[in-house]
């Protein structure tokens, strides 16, 4: 399922042809449902096979998060019943709905993840990733150190692939949030990141 450059195009290949044979069934019972029942089969069969171990996609060409985006394209526009070539679909995805698109669905559930190796909620081999700046001895002069929560970032060479590698990418995207979001609590900070990430748009 993983190529050796790492694109994962097998993997979300068979990922989005589940997603799309539900939404085929899905579409058969859409108008015995309402848009807020339509949220909850939707979820079960689709929208969380997307969001399943989607930390892997950290840095993945658009090739291939725009085959999983045109999932979610596909989901919203069954749950808000828009037609296929209706123009303005970001509008109920966004604003309707509240889905991130895959990009921002992936940095999300990586903040997450740092979040709880920071507080003891996340497996050790994660959490041993996570180390403050200000805990390591040979950086603890440096001005990064007395900022709020910021993480050692490691040395690596190889830019296409080892930069996705959570040691990297967790405490890249960590050290990039504004220092109000690394402070807040796990059920605060859950929203505010969610709304810095709507924010992008």
């Amino acid at each position: 399922m993983i190529s050796s450059d790492l694109s994962l195009e097998k993997h979300v290949d068979t990922v989005c042809s589940k997603c799309f044979f539900w939404l085929r069934q899905l579409k058969r019972v859409r108008r015995s449902l309402d848009a807020e029942s339509m949220k909850t089969p939707v979820h079960a069969f689709v929208t969380s096979r997307v969001d399943y171990d989607n930390i892997i996609f950290v840095g993945a060409p658009k090739s291939v998060t725009n085959k999983l985006q045109r999932v979610l394209n596909a989901a919203a526009r069954i749950v808000t019943g828009t037609r296929k070539y209706d123009r303005g679909l970001s509008h109920p995805l966004h604003t309707e709905l509240q889905w991130l698109d895959v990009p921002q669905r992936v940095l999300y559930k990586l903040a997450l993840i740092v979040h709880r190796c920071l507080q003891d909620m996340a497996p050790q081999y994660l959490s041993n990733y996570c180390l403050p700046v200000s805990g390591v001895a040979s950086r603890q002069q440096l001005r990064s150190a007395s900022r709020q929560q910021l993480l050692l970032i490691p040395r690596y060479r190889l830019r296409t692939s080892r930069c996705r590698a959570f040691a990297v990418a967790g405490p890249t995207f960590w050290n990039s949030l504004a220092d109000e979001l690394r402070t807040y609590s796990s059920d605060r900070s859950k929203l505010a990141l969610k709304t810095f990430l709507f924010a992008t748009y």
